[in-house]
């Protein structure tokens, strides 16, 4: 049976299912600058966003069959090149989305509500300036009736859509593969089918009072200056996604000039040390890029890669 390097971590319900399925697992981190020399050992290796996969890595390592990644994007690997060579490169794009939809509104929720701003302010003004802190934060705003852009309407934004209908919320997704979408809820035991129209970018931009994006980095940000001057004025941005996706030098000059009311991040152009001026912006919710980090996701994740490399590694033996 195959021998797999499970550098970056895996749940252990995915780790004991390669092992139930008969193959040797290692989960014993190897730095990367020693990968080089030890994973041709290997006829797997499954990382996260950690560990980089690059073509002298692959060049170096004839043994390899299988690359997997554990989540979404896979910009740290050459998967090109992974593929010309003959390589499966798989990852698990559907077991993290409901994580990060519902991040996403964590984010959207906290800002509506000054949550960020009043969880940083009561622990140490809350005693002597409870009324101030009250009349600061008491022009927060519901959700229901508002619009709000997705862009990418993939899996992860089909799964953010959902929460945004029970919250009442009118649904303006922007993809630029899809004319239309047609969404499956259940709700209270019941199947319910949404018939999903696709806007256009601008038209989205111009309507949207709350934006938020599911998409890969593919280098270039899709929202920047000339976005931000399209956007109604005071709206809200949320960005699960991807670093780079957003300019941040011109989302912060939006929020400074109050084209943006505030933005809710998770992710960011330098991980893992962001810019000072977003990390201390004081109409910024931030979280350090934990989308997909619930017991939940992370279990979906293992399974699934685990599924994936024992279907390859057995075809391939």
């Amino acid at each position: 049976m195959a021998r797999i390097l499970i550098n970056d971590g895996i749940h252990p319900s995915g780790k004991e299912k390669l092992i139930q399925a008969g193959h040797t697992v290692d989960d014993v981190k190897i730095p990367q600058d020693e990968l080089m020399n030890r994973l041709n050992e290997y006829d797997a290796i499954c990382v996260r966003s950690a560990t980089k996969v690059r073509e002298e890595l692959i060049k170096a390592c004839p043994n390899l069959k299988v690359i997997g990644r554990g989540g979404v994007g896979l910009d740290n690997i050459d998967v090109k090149y992974a593929r010309e060579k003959g390589l499966s490169v798989v990852n698990t794009p559907a077991a993290s989305s409901r994580s990060v939809a519902e991040l996403a509104f964590a984010h959207l929720l906290s800002v509506a509500r000054y949550l960020y701003k009043s969880n940083r302010n009561m622990p140490t003004d809350g005693d002597s300036e409870f009324s101030t802190l009250k009349k600061s934060f008491a022009k927060g705003f519901e959700l229901e009736g508002k619009k709000i852009g997705i862009i990418g309407f993939g899996r992860i934004g089909q799964e953010t859509a959902k929460i945004a209908y029970g919250l009442g919320m009118e649904v303006l997704p922007v993809d630029p593969i899809l004319s239309s979408a047609t969404i499956n809820l259940n709700i209270a035991g019941q199947s319910i089918q949404v018939e999903q129209k696709i806007y256009s970018f601008e038209d989205m931009l111009q309507n949207a009072d709350v934006i938020t994006l599911h998409i890969p980095f593919t280098g270039k940000a899709v929202l920047g200056e000339r976005e931000f001057t399209l956007m109604k004025k005071g709206a809200i941005l949320i960005n699960a996604s991807r670093g780079g996706t957003v300019d941040e030098k011109a989302m912060l000059a939006a929020l400074d000039s109050g084209t943006l009311a505030a933005a809710g991040l998770d992710v960011f152009e330098n991980e893992p040390t962001p810019r000072k001026e977003i990390i201390e912006h004081p109409n910024i919710s931030l979280t350090p890029h934990i989308g997909a980090s619930t017991g939940e996701a992370q279990e979906k994740i293992g399974l699934e890669l685990a599924d994936q490399l024992i279907d390859l590694l057995s075809s391939s033996s």
